[in-house]
């Protein structure tokens, strides 16, 4: 039986909210339920319940650190901090976090929020289902209460309502790469608090590429001595840059320590985010080449990258391939992510073709062309990891030279990659650059600042289905999920990044949490109207939508 069936006023979100309400109640109350992404179930109820001071969160003794997280997180607004207890609290107005098995059919991240106007009770099968409901009751308040400062003279009470609320994918997340422009560690957490506020869970960091190595591994020191440094940036087009090799002639550095990591995943664990590390091999490698010249394919110095004209990446000796051993290591022991991404994408096979080292290294090992030894290497790792009890995820490429059935596949150039590897029994991460590539254009190129080209306006990120029509339904569970992409060739600073990824996340967030059939993009552009509130609040540099423009088929 459906919640909305048991005869309570009720709001399923089937159609744009403020057609349901009238006058200036239904602008009023249109905002109390703009919760992105959108609720599974929602039934609205009589009546409202309060914030205030005295006001107490009862929790199950193991969610006592997501209460704490919760007080924390609304004390700088209300200008006072909820009682968080472990123990009953009588008859004044509550809040209640409790771990109920009951609840198992919703998931290790579904919930249950209940609101009347005495108490709040949030209910989940597992913690992380609570700190996702403790998110949609942070929607339901004022937007104020996204501020950092206390605010005089808000109401800060929620709408009474039942929500039965889980996500559709278990893989929700996005990919921020730091290498090609560093992002400072303060920015990293405040765009992982970002991910949480959207009930996403993976954020996957680019670490290192061609144009930097932004991580410290503390073996080998040059990495970041030498590769987190280069010498300049392209400026301009691609094509452009390539013709006259225009830069902005100023050095471009920076990473993160082994305490920064330590301090952004914890952070994020305690959003319920895992952080999934991406280390490139063997291709957009030319940092580490950089830094030591040996693990090179042709045996001479290239510097950091600066413009697109790649010169070098890894050759496949045994010394090298135990240098990336000795880097996974140090990986693995400050991140506690089951995955581990080795990159593979873009491998250019001229540099092996022109390596004497290299071809006579296929000799060795029997394999007959680059594809295969790329294969080789790609399965040396995934033994490597496996033995670590971790799992390699891989881009899409690295099904052309054959991988064992452990490995994750990443799918970018399109669906077809995931679409194989599913089939063929691969867990899969959609990020097809038609609809996750937020280094695309929003909006024609003439109304956009500088891009790296492709068009990918919001109502298409809204339309993804991340299981194509051609995965079998036998092998539909193999897809894991879905995740953006932010490459930042032409994303120099934080503002930047903002406006790339918001409000296009936002669309994001609601294909890999609500059911497909409840999606609804009119109604979605009335949700993100007010949601539009919070980023303000949020200093979040998003790309504002003009009304006309909002259901404008692109």
């Amino acid at each position: 039986m459906s919640i909305a069936s048991v005869g309570l006023p009720s709001i399923r979100f089937f159609g744009p909210v403020v057609l349901l309400l009238t006058g200036f109640a239904a602008a009023s109350e249109a905002e109390t339920v703009s919760v992105i992404p959108r609720p599974v179930t929602l039934t609205m109820k009589e009546g409202r319940f309060l914030f205030k001071p005295g006001t107490v969160i009862r929790a199950d003794p193991a969610l006592a650190e997501e209460a704490r997280l919760f007080a924390r997180t609304l004390a700088p607004a209300l200008g006072f901090t909820l009682e968080v207890r472990t123990s009953r609290v009588g008859s004044a107005p509550h809040v209640v976090l409790k771990l109920d098995p009951a609840l198992e059919r919703l998931g290790e991240e579904g919930y249950s929020l209940e609101i009347s106007s005495k108490r709040i009770v949030l209910k989940a099968p597992r913690a992380a289902g609570i700190f996702y409901g403790t998110q949609t009751l942070r929607q339901l308040l004022p937007v104020q209460v996204y501020r950092q400062a206390k605010m005089e003279g808000v109401d800060w009470s929620v709408p009474c309502l039942l929500i039965e609320d889980s996500p559709r994918f278990k893989w929700r997340g996005a990919m921020l790469d730091v290498s090609r422009h560093f992002m400072p560690k303060e920015f990293v957490k405040k765009y992982i608090d970002l991910l949480a506020i959207h009930k996403m869970n993976s954020f996957h960091w680019h670490l290192t590429d061609d144009t930097g190595w932004r991580i410290e591994i503390k073996k080998y020191p040059k990495l970041t001595e030498v590769g987190s440094w280069r010498e300049a940036s392209p400026v301009g087009p691609i094509e452009e840059v390539r013709a006259n090799q225009k830069s902005d002639g100023k050095p471009h550095f920076g990473f993160y320590t082994q305490e920064d990591v330590r301090e952004v995943v914890a952070y994020a664990r305690e959003r319920h985010i895992n952080v999934v590390p991406e280390i490139e091999m063997p291709g957009h490698s030319q940092a580490s080449v950089a830094a030591y010249p040996e693990l090179g394919s042709l045996g001479k110095p290239v510097p950091v990258l600066f413009n697109y004209d790649l010169a070098d990446q890894l050759n496949m000796d045994e010394p090298t391939i135990q240098f990336m051993f000795d880097v996974l290591s140090e990986v693995i022991s400050l991140f506690p992510s089951r995955y581990v991404h080795v990159g593979g994408d873009e491998v250019e096979p001229k540099f092996w073709q022109q390596s004497a080292r290299v071809q006579a290294r296929m000799k060795e090992l029997g394999v007959g062309n680059e594809k295969e030894l790329q294969g080789y290497f790609t399965r040396r790792l995934d033994e490597f990891l496996t033995g670590k009890g971790r799992q390699l995820i891989g881009w899409d490429e690295i099904l052309e030279g054959g991988i064992s059935k452990n490995a994750v596949v990443m799918s970018w150039r399109g669906e077809q990659g995931g679409i194989q590897a599913a089939n063929a029994g691969h867990d899969v991460v959609m990020a097809p650059t038609d609809y996750t590539y937020f280094d695309y254009y929003q909006d024609q190129p003439d109304k956009e600042p500088l891009a790296i080209g492709g068009l990918l306006p919001l109502e298409k990120v809204y339309s993804y289905d991340p299981v194509p029509a051609a995965i079998a339904a036998a092998n539909a569970h193999h897809v894991l999920g879905a995740q953006c992409q932010l490459w930042t060739e032409f994303v120099p600073d934080r503002k930047h990044a903002e406006y790339m990824t918001f409000p296009r996340l936002c669309a994001l967030a609601e294909d890999v949490w609500t059911p497909k059939e409840q999606k609804d993009y009119a109604e979605f552009l009335q949700r993100l109207a007010v949601h539009f509130k919070r980023l303000d609040v949020l200093d979040v540099n998003y790309r504002k939508l003009v009304p006309e423009s909002w259901s404008r088929v692109k």
